[in-house]
């Protein structure tokens, strides 16, 4: 997740990508990283078989610099796209 300008990026896990998206998007957890930094943008994402390598690629993305971050995004979407449309 990003914000309009691309200057914050949030990395996260769920079980349920779409009404994870929508209450990002709705801000629905005032307080939350994400809402306090305007992030409902879906730049990216990934699914997993199971919840475990779900939360392993979420440390990985995590531990990385941001410019890994950003390589990965554009490496699906190089235009920045918010692609909760198309899901």
């Amino acid at each position: 997740m990003t914000n309009e300008h691309h200057t914050v990026l949030y990395v996260g896990v769920t079980a349920d990508l779409i009404p994870r998206i929508y209450q990002h998007k709705e801000k629905t957890h005032p307080n939350s990283f994400t809402a306090k930094y305007n992030c409902n943008k879906l730049v990216y994402y990934n699914s997993f078989s199971t919840i475990e390598e779900a939360i392993s690629e979420e440390k990985r993305i995590k531990a990385g610099s941001r410019q890994k971050k950003i390589d990965l995004i554009n490496s699906i979407n190089s235009e920045w796209n918010d692609l909760f449309e198309t899901i």
